[in-house]
């Protein structure tokens, strides 16, 4: 089968099946929401170290059981929608030919600027209406802060910081954020290894 024409690549209005036809010859990932395709925007290298992080650590955690983690090339398909998660954690045995998610359990977003608010409104909407959904979480990249948002409460946001441990009730892994932020260079992260780094110079001096 020879790829569709490029200029249907960019196209902004198509079908739900023109998109499937043709997402797989893209040069970039796109987004199908409500009859439009939009083009996702390349990521920083510290949106990839986040993103990394909580993958492995998932991977990790979940090996040998019946749940998985998929990273940012696994669609997530609502209703007629389609939509890239930085991960997933599904717990049905995907099919190896499979190229998307309906029953994901728990969706991890990386924020930045241009992304905030598809992920906090248009996203978070759509995510909401999966029935298998337990935990919605949204990471910032340029300052450490993390947002879980979890059926069990209702969908109220729990908000964590340097120093706390998160746990993720959906697949039973306590995380601290520190973790998730490891060797991200942001202004947050400097001053807090500066910090622990002085107080272990300290607590060595006490001890001579």
């Amino acid at each position: 089968m020879s790829p569709p024409a490029a200029q249907d690549y960019f196209a902004q209005q198509m079908s739900e099946q023109e998109y499937l036809d043709t997402e797989p010859y893209s040069p970039v990932k796109r987004e199908y929401i409500d009859g439009n395709v939009y083009a996702m925007a390349g990521a920083k290298v510290a949106h990839n170290r986040i993103v990394g992080n909580v993958h492995g650590e998932l991977r990790n955690h979940l090996k040998g059981k019946p749940c998985q983690p998929y990273m940012s090339d696994i669609k997530l398909k609502v209703g007629r929608n389609y939509y890239y998660p930085d991960v997933l954690v599904d717990c049905t045995n995907l099919p190896d030919n499979s190229v998307f998610s309906q029953t994901p359990r728990l969706i991890v977003e990386v924020l930045s600027k241009s992304t905030r608010r598809m992920d906090e409104t248009t996203k978070r909407a759509a995510y909401m209406q999966l029935d298998s959904l337990l935990e919605y979480v949204l990471i910032e990249q340029d300052f450490v802060k993390v947002e879980v948002i979890r059926r069990s409460s209702g969908w109220l946001p729990a908000h964590y910081y340097l120093g706390d441990e998160i746990v993720f009730e959906s697949i039973g892994l306590t995380l601290a954020v520190e973790d998730i932020y490891e060797r991200v260079q942001n202004e947050d992260m400097t001053e807090w290894l500066a910090k622990k780094a002085l107080e272990a110079a300290e607590a060595e001096a006490q001890q001579v």
